[in-house]
C-alpha cells in the first residue's frame, strides 16, 4: 500500500502510475481519497481542539471553585458537557472515514520502479540475466497432483469435502 502522503503531495504521479498499469478504472479513487483525507484531517483537528478546550475549561472550573464562584463554575460545566456530547460523534465520523480511506488505499497499486518496462502483459518483459541453458528432460513431466497420487499423499475426496 502506498503512503497517503504521496496522494496528498503528488496525486498526478499516482494517477500516472495507475495509467502505466492499465488500470484506468481506479483513477477516480485518487481524488476520492484526497477529498476524504481532507475531511478526515479536518474532523480529527476539530475533535482534538474540543478535547483541548475541555482540558482548559476544566482547569478554569478548578480555579473558580477555589474562589467560591459556583455560578461561573456551573456555566462552564454546562459548556464542557455540551462539548463532550459532540466528541463521540466526531470520533465516530473520524473512524468511519479512516476505514474508508484505508479500504480505498488498498485498491491503489504500488508505484512502478523507473526501470520496469511498461506493458499490458509479460510479453514486454526484458531478460536481464541467463544462467546456462534450460534443460528439457527426455520424459514427460507429470503434474504435481499425479506425483502426490503416486504415493497416496493426496486425498481429493477429503479435499473436496
Amino acid at each position: 500500500m502506498i503512503d497517503i502522503r504521496l496522494i496528498r503531495e503528488n496525486r498526478e504521479l499516482v494517477k500516472e502510475n495507475i495509467k502505466k498499469k492499465f488500470q484506468d478504472k481506479k483513477l477516480p479513487l485518487v481524488d476520492e481519497i484526497y477529498d476524504m483525507d481532507i475531511k478526515y484531517r479536518k474532523i480529527k483537528t476539530e475533535a482534538d481542539e474540543a478535547r483541548s478546550k475541555i482540558n482548559t475549561l476544566s482547569k478554569e472550573i478548578g480555579n473558580l471553585m477555589r474562589n467560591k464562584d459556583l455560578d461561573g463554575a456551573n456555566k462552564i460545566k454546562s459548556e464542557v458537557a455540551s462539548i463532550k456530547e459532540k466528541i463521540p460523534e466526531l470520533e465516530k465520523e473520524e473512524e468511519k472515514l479512516e476505514k474508508e480511506i484505508k479500504t480505498r488505499m488498498m485498491m491503489i497499486p504500488n508505484i512502478i520502479a523507473s526501470d520496469v518496462p511498461i506493458g499490458e502483459d509479460d510479453s514486454k518483459n526484458v531478460e536481464e540475466k541467463r544462467f546456462g541453458e534450460p534443460k528439457v528432460p527426455n520424459f514427460e513431466i507429470p503434474y504435481h497432483s499425479d506425483i502426490m497420487n503416486s504415493f497416496n499423499g493426496l486425498d481429493k475426496d477429503a479435499a473436496g469435502r
